[in-house]
């Protein structure tokens, strides 16, 4: 049974947010749905139960949601259109270390980084990701990693670690 109660939280949270409805008929139906995600998953997605329903945890994860969404994402695109506009652009393929030890972690911080406009992970290994990046500003890893993926880390450690 490890794992089921907080997959199907989630699992029901996102079935409200995406049908946008709290009738009766829909809370039912996302929990009869949330349930049958969390018992067929549940094992598979969650290594630590104690670990996925700390409060603390959930609540860094809606201010990074909200920080991702508000900023960075704001950001990025600004800059993409600055550079699209000036064409001012030195677009490689960087290597960048990873600071964070869980795959949660990882996942966490590539898919952020894939997601914001301007940068790509390529690759990733225990050690390092290798980032598609529109302005290449240094080939140092540890300088490329704080530019690139430092904020995203600082919310993946406190969220999965």
């Amino acid at each position: 049974m490890r794992g089921v109660i907080p997959t199907a939280l989630l699992a029901f949270i996102t079935y409200v947010a995406f049908t946008g409805s709290i009738r009766p008929f829909d809370l039912i139906t996302g929990v009869i749905v949330a349930l049958g995600v969390g018992l067929l998953m549940g094992k598979y997605l969650v290594k630590n139960d104690a670990k996925a329903l700390n409060p603390v945890r959930w609540i860094w994860a809606v201010i990074y949601l909200l920080w991702y969404m508000l900023v960075a994402e704001t950001r990025a695109h600004l800059d993409v259109i600055v550079r699209i506009i000036t064409g001012n652009y030195n677009p490689g393929i960087v290597r960048v270390p990873v600071n964070v030890k869980t795959d949660y972690a990882k996942t966490l911080v590539a898919n952020s980084i894939t997601n914001t406009p301007g940068t790509v992970v390529v690759d990733l290994d225990d050690d390092y990701m290798y980032v598609n990046w529109i302005n290449v500003t240094t080939v140092d890893p540890e300088v490329a990693r704080k530019e690139i993926c430092e904020d995203f880390e600082k919310f993946a450690r406190r969220i999965f670690e």
